[in-house]
C-alpha cells in the first residue's frame, strides 16, 4: 500500500514539474489561468519538494518517517492547489451571438502587441478570430523564423486561421494594389463582422501602409476598429476600450513568443502592462486596449 502510495507521489510530483516547466505546459496554463507565473512557481516548487523528499526517503532510512511526513504534506498541498485551481481560471463571458473577427498587421508581431489580449478574449468567448499578416519581416529579423513565430502566437491567442504573406516589408507602401487584393479576397473569403488594423496615426510607413490598403478593401464594410502599435502617433486617439483583465499575462506571454525581435524596448512586460493599465485608466479598468473606430455598426459589436 505504502509503495503505491510513494508511485502515485512521484507521479504527481512529475507531472507538476514537467507541467511546470515545459513549454507546452506553461503555454496551457499562461492562456487560461489569472496570475499563471506565481502558479508556476508553486507548482515546481511543490513538485521538486515532494520528488526531493521521495528520493531522500529512499536513501536516507534513518530520516525516513521525517521525510515520508514531508512528501505527504507536499503531495496533500499539490491535491489542494489542483482542487482550487478552478478558481484561478481567467474570467471570460460566452457569446450567445458569436461574431466573426478579421485582425490585420503588417508584421508578424503587430498583432500580439496591438491587441492580442483582445483576440484572446474573443477567442475564449467564443468569436471566430482569423488573422492577417501581410509580411514575414524579412527586413527586421529572420523571415523563416518569424513566419513560424507569427503562427505560433496567432494560435496561442485562439485564431481560427492564420495567413502570413510576403509582400516586401519597408516597401509596403510600394505594393498597395496587391495588398488591397489580396484583403479583398480574404474579406469576401471570411465576410467578417469586425475588421481590425493598423491605425492612420502611425509613422512606421508599413503600418500607414496597411491601414491605407485596409480602407480601400473594406471600403464597404460597416465596421472597422484601428488598434494601437508602439509607433502610434500623439494624434491616436482611442475611444472604443476592451475590458483585459485577466488577460495581459495573456498577451505578455504572446508577444514574448516573438523571439527573433527579443531586446526591442517595446517587446518588454513593462512596457505592454504600462501601456494597458494607462488604457485601462482611461477605461475606467484596470487593464484595457484601445482602438480608434472608423466606423461601428452597434449590431455587429455586439457582446465585445
Amino acid at each position: 500500500m505504502k509503495a503505491t502510495l510513494f508511485v502515485v507521489a512521484g507521479a504527481l510530483g512529475a507531472l507538476a514539474v514537467v507541467g511546470a516547466i515545459a513549454p507546452a505546459g506553461k503555454n496551457w496554463i499562461v492562456r487560461r489561468f489569472r496570475t499563471p507565473h506565481r502558479l508556476r512557481w508553486a507548482m515546481a516548487c511543490a513538485g521538486g519538494v515532494l520528488l526531493a523528499a521521495l528520493v531522500m526517503s529512499l536513501l536516507t532510512p534513518l530520516l525516513r518517517s521525517l521525510l515520508e511526513g514531508l512528501v505527504l504534506l507536499s503531495g496533500a498541498s499539490l491535491l489542494v492547489g489542483f482542487l482550487v485551481s478552478p478558481a484561478l481560471r481567467i474570467d471570460h463571458g460566452v457569446a450567445t451571438q458569436p461574431r466573426r473577427v478579421l485582425a490585420i498587421g503588417a508584421h508578424p508581431d503587430d498583432l500580439e502587441l496591438a491587441c492580442g489580449a483582445t483576440l484572446a478574449k474573443l477567442a475564449d468567448a467564443g468569436h471566430e478570430v482569423r488573422t492577417l499578416v501581410m509580411s514575414a519581416g524579412s527586413q527586421g529579423g529572420d523571415s523563416t523564423v518569424r513566419t513560424v513565430e507569427a503562427s505560433s502566437g496567432s494560435e496561442f491567442m485562439g485564431a481560427a486561421e492564420v495567413q502570413v504573406h510576403d509582400f516586401k516589408d519597408t516597401k509596403l507602401s510600394q505594393q498597395g494594389q496587391e495588398m488591397v487584393q489580396t484583403i479583398e479576397a480574404f474579406i469576401k473569403d471570411f465576410n467578417p463582422d469586425v475588421v481590425m488594423t493598423h491605425s492612420g496615426h502611425d509613422y512606421h510607413q508599413d503600418h500607414l501602409a496597411v491601414h491605407q490598403a485596409t480602407m480601400r478593401a473594406a471600403r464597404q464594410h460597416s465596421s472597422i476598429l484601428c488598434f494601437e502599435s508602439p509607433s502610434a502617433t500623439r494624434q491616436f486617439n482611442s475611444s472604443v476600450f476592451v475590458d483585459i483583465a485577466g488577460y495581459v499575462d495573456v498577451k505578455i506571454h504572446a508577444v514574448s513568443m516573438h523571439r527573433d525581435q527579443k531586446g526591442k524596448p517595446y517587446m518588454s512586460p513593462e512596457r505592454i502592462r504600462s501601456l494597458a493599465a494607462f488604457r485601462g485608466s482611461q477605461a475606467k479598468q484596470n487593464y484595457a486596449e484601445g482602438f480608434e473606430p472608423v466606423r461601428l455598426l452597434g449590431s455587429a459589436v455586439g457582446e465585445f
